[in-house]
């Protein structure tokens, strides 16, 4: 009974069933288009995407920082450097270089500027 204003409203499952299909997507591009980067076979491709937004909820909730590529500046886009770099040791068939990491972010922070609402 709250006032609309005041009250969040929870994303349901499709968003975030829609969220995990995007970034599964934005990872084949970025795969496609990074050198250092590597990530072969759509299991591969939808595990590193639960695996991404699983990390990316924990460090947002754990240090109150937005891992998004662009979404804080400098600071979220090293976190997600990071996170995308870490992911490869959790994930089969995926490569990742500390410079590929660093590429993917940017490109996955300009994919993630074009496509209507955040993807990681």
């Amino acid at each position: 009974m709250g006032d609309k204003n005041t009250e969040r409203e929870r994303p349901g499952i499709m968003h975030y069933i829609i969220r995990l299909i995007l970034t599964a997507i934005v990872l084949g591009v970025t795969s496609f288009f990074t050198p250092g980067f590597s990530i072969t076979g759509m299991w591969s491709m939808l595990l590193a995407a639960v695996v991404i937004t699983l990390i990316d909820a924990l460090v947002e909730s754990l240090m109150g920082v937005d891992a998004s590529p662009f979404g804080k500046g400098f600071k979220g886009f090293v976190i997600a450097a990071i996170i995308i770099y870490i992911t490869q040791f959790i994930v089969p068939n995926m490569r990742v270089s500390i410079i590929g990491a660093i590429l993917a972010a940017i490109v996955i922070g300009i994919i993630d500027a074009i496509l209507p609402g955040r993807v990681m």
